[in-house]
């Protein structure tokens, strides 16, 4: 019992330090250009076709019902991209930071949300260079805090795809 108690409180007060260490926003360092995101406002033919999950022994989880966002590289997105993944593809949901964002900046992006499954797709995508985000998390009855977190890839569109281009959203 309270080997118990002890674990709960050394877990409560690690949630709060790392809760707290994330409140701070973080500048962005270029500032967002509109005309450099445009080219995602441009129609295209190219489907692309994705899974959004995090291998969770025994088995994968996946997302369902998150928003995923087609947002174009541009210096802007890619020092964004840089302060929250800091060069890996997922960030555990407790280590988010806070990076500042500029207003326009989801004008310039597409959204759609996962299917049950984790499945997601945007069809008319076109030519450029993109990255394509969404959240993976879960919480089990035993749990306080929630597991999983944010995920993400790169996809280059060319225009000339004649199949739909497949992504995989794992963090690996």
């Amino acid at each position: 019992m309270f080997v118990s108690n002890v674990l709960s409180r050394v877990l409560i007060i690690s949630a709060s330090i790392l809760s707290l260490a994330g409140c701070q926003t973080m500048a962005t360092d270029i500032p967002f250009d509109a005309a450099e995101a445009s080219f995602i406002k441009n129609a295209g033919t190219t489907k692309i076709t994705g899974h959004a999950f995090r291998q969770h022994f025994p088995r994968p989880i996946n997302s369902a019902g998150e928003v995923v966002r087609l947002i174009p590289v541009t210096a802007y997105s890619h020092d964004r991209f840089e302060k929250i993944y800091s060069g890996d593809k997922f960030v555990h949901a407790l280590l988010v930071p806070k990076v500042e964002i500029d207003p326009h900046y989801l004008e310039y992006s597409r959204s759609t949300k996962t299917e049950s499954d984790g499945r997601f797709s945007f069809e008319g995508v076109g030519p450029g260079k993109y990255y394509i985000a969404t959240e993976v998390t879960w919480t089990k009855d035993t749990m306080i805090l929630p597991d999983g977190g944010i995920v993400y890839d790169e996809v280059t569109i060319t225009g000339k795809e004649t199949d739909p281009v497949k992504v995989i959203l794992s963090g690996n």
